[in-house]
């Protein structure tokens, strides 16, 4: 039988549109809640566990005792209260989880119990009237325009894998789009005559992103080194799709011989693109809409990425800074 943690990452992807990676986050979360109130909370409000593993039989797989916990937590969720949330988010605090990990943890738990409440397993939900803790916003790490172009001009280009390489990093710099849409790009999903890329995003949206002249030559000149013509842009030795753990290492090699003395990930080129992108006069919202941000606000932090370079420009160069 589909057990309720199941039913309701089913629902939750179908609505919202998760990811996977999102799926499995929520499914993590709301599985720790559950091992610790039905092993730990209640030992110390009822003087004895409602469970506790090391008694169940030594033949049970991972997966019978998960359905297991997960069914005789469903028979003793209206004993879940405001308490047993606090007293996992202050463990997890203990545990010296991040504020990013303990928002996550409690939306999921909020969604979790909200829907128990549409299922008519609990009357309310024990989280609503938990604060979500305050996020620092941190300012991302960009490189410099001509650090960026030092990057992409170091990659050599003779055999194909070089040329797709090249490909990759034009491509993430010119649109700034994020690893795991590099990764999905199919050949259908670029206009070459119109400089638009077709990009799936979080939570299956689509958009148009704009693609510039060098990053769609590189594209050309790579496909054009195949053998064949496979459906994915980017491909391995196979020709299958290049994962996003090789696009990665790839870049990580590139940081090397170029002689970049700190971390670079694929995702500080999409920081540098919207930075870089706002130095140049770019509107805000223009950028919003072309990373595919939901919200402004998240936009709003390459402002500040701005700001800071427009400071230390005014430092150095101001007679009387």
């Amino acid at each position: 039988m589909t057990h309720i943690v199941d039913q309701f990452i089913t629902v939750i992807q179908a609505e919202k549109g998760y990811s996977a990676h999102t799926a499995r986050a929520y499914r993590t979360d709301i599985s720790l809640f559950i091992r610790f109130f039905l092993c730990d909370f209640n030992s110390g409000i009822q003087g004895a566990f409602l469970v506790d593993t090391e008694d169940l039989p030594l033949d049970m797989s991972q997966a019978q005792i998960t359905d297991y916990l997960n069914g005789l937590f469903l028979s003793h969720v209206s004993q879940v209260t405001r308490e047993a949330v606090s007293r996992f988010l202050a463990l997890q605090v203990q545990e010296k989880k991040s504020k990013k990990t303990l928002a996550r943890r409690l939306s999921s738990l909020k969604n979790f119990f909200q829907y128990l409440v549409r299922s008519g397993y609990m009357d309310a939900s024990p989280a609503d009237m938990i604060p979500f803790p305050r996020l620092e916003k941190k300012i991302p790490r960009v490189l410099s325009v001509d650090d960026v172009f030092r990057l992409l001009d170091s990659i050599p280009r003779t055999t194909w894998q070089e040329k797709r390489n090249l490909a990759i990093f034009e491509t993430f710099y010119s649109t700034g789009m994020r690893i795991s849409e590099i990764h999905g790009l199919d050949m259908e999903h670029i206009d070459f005559s119109g400089g638009l890329i077709r990009v799936l995003g979080k939570g299956k949206k689509e958009r148009l992103a704009p693609v510039g002249k060098k990053a769609l030559d590189a594209i050309k000149e790579y496909r054009e080194s195949l053998p064949e013509n496979p459906v994915p842009v980017f491909v391995n030795q196979k020709h299958g799709r290049l994962s996003v753990r090789s696009i990665a290492r790839t870049l990580d090699k590139i940081v090397v011989n170029c002689g970049i003395d700190h971390h670079v990930s694929p995702h500080t080129l999409r920081h540098c693109f919207a930075t870089h992108m706002l130095d140049s006069g770019a509107d805000l919202r223009g950028i919003q809409e072309v990373l595919g941000h939901s919200s402004l606000s998240t936009t709003q932090v390459y402002t500040h990425v701005s700001m800071d370079h427009l400071t230390r420009v005014y430092d150095k160069a101001h007679p009387r800074s």
